[in-house]
């Protein structure tokens, strides 16, 4: 266990050279995080400050394994120096270095001169859903709670996130609005990279936009095809590759993703929003099939079948799909016997379900013209 500092002498050079000390034996325990943020605090109040500036300059982290570094108590903050951090010294597990560590060190070092060092109050929303995504965070203190709105109007907490944790990365690099809002849990301290500072960085080191994306598809496989009946029925070999395929899409209230009658190229899952299936009766005109939810698929007679689009599909809400190419489920789905067998049984489903309305139309539900 560390000891702890000695209250610093009232002068602004020593304040600051405590403040040095103690970002240096942040790293030795592996607080990466916390060291990084005490030194944007370093060099806020004095740019030049030489000690701080080595120490970010020596940082590297692929040589911090979090899984080798030993848990324990953080260094205790001298009392007159607590104040001015974004949070106070408590006592959590070290940051993890996961997606820094794929970073070689020049992009690492560039990395750190671009991150802004944020503060949010607890109860405080840091992003907003369905609101554009400019930035990702990194957590350097304290939690966030993810909440996602149900239909009801309510917000439901679908993950809490703490130090060490990154959110924010699938906006960024896709250019998709927010498909969730982050509300600070306590008093809580990020680290944010914006896109604009992001691109500068990518013009001189593009595989840091490479490494982005890369923790990008493993946060796909951990948060959603993992948690899909289908993929579920993959090898973790398959959906890492399948996870490179995938192509985000959001779609504004209104669009129509599939044209009844037109060809179909791609199989689509519904991460966030509503589509209403549509049919056109040629005499009882469009009624509604079904509804589709969140985690709901289509596109899947057109793969199995070669068939035009049975239906309409238009988004309901603003909405948030994934989408995959026909050729690429050829590759990676239809070649597996039990996921042909989940798709066959899906689209078999829907179309005794199509068959059922165009025997006997009234039993769907008409469109509410305004």
């Amino acid at each position: 266990m560390s000891e702890p500092l000695d209250p610093p002498s009232s002068g602004p050079d020593e304040a600051l050279s405590d403040y040095a000390v103690l970002a240096r034996r942040w790293v030795q325990q592996g607080w990466l995080m916390r060291a990084i943020a005490l030194c944007k605090i370093i060099l806020r109040l004095e740019p030049d400050h030489t000690p701080t500036r080595r120490l970010l300059s020596e940082l590297d982290a692929r040589r911090l394994d979090p899984f080798s570094i030993p848990a324990g108590p953080a260094v205790p903050m001298p009392s007159n120096l607590e104040r001015d951090l974004p949070v106070g010294a408590s006592e959590r597990k070290p940051a993890s270095a996961s997606l820094l560590a794929r970073l070689g060190r020049w992009e690492f070092q560039t990395m750190l001169e671009s991150l802004e060092l944020r503060d949010f109050q607890a109860g405080e929303i840091l992003v907003e859903e369905g609101t554009p995504g400019d930035s990702l965070f990194a957590i350097v203190e304290g939690s966030v709670e993810v909440l996602r709105t149900l239909k009801s109007g309510r917000r439901r907490t679908v993950a809490l996130l703490g130090e060490g944790d990154f959110f924010g990365e699938m906006s960024l690099l896709s250019h998709v609005p927010r498909v969730a809002s982050v509300r600070a849990f306590e008093r809580t301290a990020v680290l944010e990279l914006k896109r604009e500072r992001l691109e500068r960085i990518a013009q001189r080191h593009p595989s840091v936009e490479e490494v982005l994306r890369g923790y990008q598809r493993e946060r796909l496989l951990d948060n959603v095809l993992r948690a899909n009946a289908l993929f579920r029925l993959l090898s973790s070999a398959q959906l890492e590759a399948l996870s490179h395929e995938f192509q985000l899409r959001a779609m504004p209230a209104g669009s129509v993703l599939l044209q009844q009658g037109q060809p179909v190229d791609s199989l689509y899952l519904l991460l966030q929003g509503q589509c209403q299936v549509m049919h056109q009766h040629p005499e009882h005109g469009e009624q509604v099939l079904r509804t589709l939810e969140e985690g709901d698929m289509f596109g899947e007679i057109a793969l199995l079948l070669g068939f035009h689009a049975t239906a309409t599909v238009r988004a309901n809400t603003p909405c948030m799909l994934l989408r995959l190419d026909h050729g690429v489920c050829e590759q990676h789905l239809l070649e597996q016997p039990e996921v042909r067998d989940a798709l066959s049984r899906l689209g078999t489903e829907r179309l005794l379900h199509t068959a059922s309305f165009l025997w006997d139309p009234m039993s769907a539900t008409p469109v509410r013209r305004s």
